[in-house]
């Protein structure tokens, strides 16, 4: 699990293709003794397991593994050497809880629409799929590129971030432009709270069945 607040932004240095499954090493600044072989580390968004570890020079890097499913729900199909990424460690038990609980799994690819200075803070439109639309609610929590933000305004599929400007400064999204795509992660309560929605109808069918059946 993770809480969508970025400690670190890395970069792809590498980009292999081994039959299905691409391998990237992504350097960082994380001390190497610090990252353990299999452990989680969300990029971007996904979470991804840490395959080998080494240090080159003052830089740590960690090599992933990135399977078909992966390269074709998230933007890291695309990503080449030079690719900066926000990097997030898994949380550990005692750790503050400061955004909302990620859970690494990405739903999908959303569309910047448009970026707009306001002020001090700037605005991020964003189209989100449409299969996903329904779980954005104004006020509620999104995680875009791994980074846990508060839905600003919505209109159908169409809703809105603000930045301010330390999260542009220590993140990737002051290079973030209009026309790119970002991995989306829905918020979980959402999730299973549209699931749960479903049920009662479900459950006034499934009795309507069983008392046919008993008369």
């Amino acid at each position: 699990m993770f809480t969508g607040l970025i400690s670190d932004v890395g970069e792809v240095v590498s980009s292999e293709a081994r039959g299905s499954v691409r391998r990237l090493r992504i350097a960082c600044s994380y001390p190497a003794e610090g990252i353990a072989l299999g452990a989680s580390i969300a990029c971007s968004g996904p979470c991804l397991t840490a395959v080998e570890v080494g240090a080159s020079g003052k830089r740590t890097w960690f090599d992933i593994d990135a399977g078909a499913e992966t390269l074709e729900r998230t933007t890291l199909g695309a990503w080449a050497p030079g690719k900066r990424i926000n990097l997030e460690r898994s949380l550990k038990l005692g750790d503050e809880l400061g955004g909302h609980l990620v859970s690494g799994h990405v739903d999908g690819m959303a569309r910047v629409t448009a970026v707009t200075r306001i002020g001090e803070t700037t605005r991020f439109d964003v189209e989100a799929p449409e299969r996903l639309a329904r779980f954005i609610a104004e006020k509620g929590s999104v995680a875009l590129d791994g980074t846990s933000l508060t839905v600003n305004s919505v209109a159908g599929r169409s809703f809105s971030v603000l930045l301010i400007p330390h999260t542009l400064a220590v993140t990737t999204w002051g290079e973030v432009r209009e026309g790119d795509r970002l991995n989306i992660e829905i918020d979980t309560m959402a999730r299973y709270a549209a699931r749960l929605a479903e049920f009662p109808a479900a459950g006034t069918a499934e009795a309507g069945a069983d008392e046919g059946l008993a008369s």
